[in-house]
């Protein structure tokens, strides 16, 4: 009795469900995209690099986790109680503050010129 009621799923049980639309709900929570795209990315890259080719430089992964912060800050506005990425946006923040702090130390003028560029206080 109880594998009967407990058991696997039908077959005609899965089919029925497969009818459902998810239209509005997937709608409803595409407004705020919690990663950034490829192309905005690039864009990132291209824009921070502090040479050609440049993807790893402090300036360039500073900017992307600012992006993804941003992206997560908004993503919170209609997900208040979302904190499992609550604590991965505590993770991207640690992060991009150690980055900001290696920069500060090797050159106080290039860490200057990057927050004012991006729009960080400190």
């Amino acid at each position: 009795m109880y594998k009967a009621r407990f058991g696997r799923v039908s077959a005609e049980f899965s089919t029925l469900l497969d009818d459902i639309p998810a239209g509005p709900f997937l709608q409803k929570h595409r407004s705020f995209p919690m990663s950034i795209t490829a192309e905005r990315k690039q864009a990132l890259i291209q824009e921070y690099a502090t040479k050609a080719g440049d993807t790893g430089s402090p300036e360039v992964q500073v900017a992307i986790l600012t992006e993804r912060i941003s992206n997560l800050t908004g993503h919170f506005k209609s997900h208040a109680k979302d904190n499992h990425s609550r604590r991965g946006l505590l993770k991207l923040v640690s992060q991009r503050r150690q980055l900001l702090d290696y920069v500060k130390k090797n050159d106080d003028a290039r860490y200057r010129k990057l927050i004012e560029r991006l729009g960080i206080r400190r």
